[in-house]
């Protein structure tokens, strides 16, 4: 599931093209690229609930107001997030890039995916994703994106 919403971000979203808003369509054309049909309605539903967090009925979070809170992950999260994925979220908090809504965002996504797996590079394609998705947030979404692609420099220790 996850290689079709990243099938669908670079090829669409993140390449400004025009997206196929019909599903039949779509869903013919990633069976066309070699995706499994249930995989496909998996990840559109993803999408679909994504695009859903916007409303506050679906996501009361939505309309809480920040605080200055610690984050407590849940048993099944810190098994999905790892020690770095859950630091690398507080990172893009300290930075700006994630306030409480898009960080309660990220997780409710993560959470959902359908995977066995989960790294810290997949971690900042959900984040991409829901800045992408957020109102608002263009800013965040370019400095999220110079993020995951820059290229570290000089001499690593």
């Amino acid at each position: 599931m996850f290689d079709i919403l990243m099938y669908l971000f670079e090829n669409y979203i993140h390449s400004d093209m025009e997206v196929v808003v019909n599903h039949d369509e779509l869903t013919d054309e990633l069976t066309r690229a070699g995706f499994h049909r249930q995989e496909i309605h998996k990840a559109l539903a993803w999408l679909e609930r994504l695009a859903d967090l916007q409303d506050s009925q679906a996501a009361p979070y939505v309309n809480k107001s920040e605080s200055k809170s610690t984050r407590v992950f849940t048993a099944e999260e810190v098994a999905r997030l790892d020690c770095a994925s859950r630091g690398f979220l507080m990172y893009l908090e300290s930075l700006g890039v994630l306030d409480f809504t898009t960080r309660e965002m990220v997780i409710d996504r993560v959470m959902e995916l359908d995977t066995q797996q989960f790294t810290l590079d997949d971690l900042k394609w959900v984040v991409l994703m829901v800045l992408f998705n957020v109102p608002g947030r263009e800013d965040a979404y370019d400095q999220m994106e110079g993020l995951l692609f820059e290229e570290p420099e000089g001499l690593l220790h």
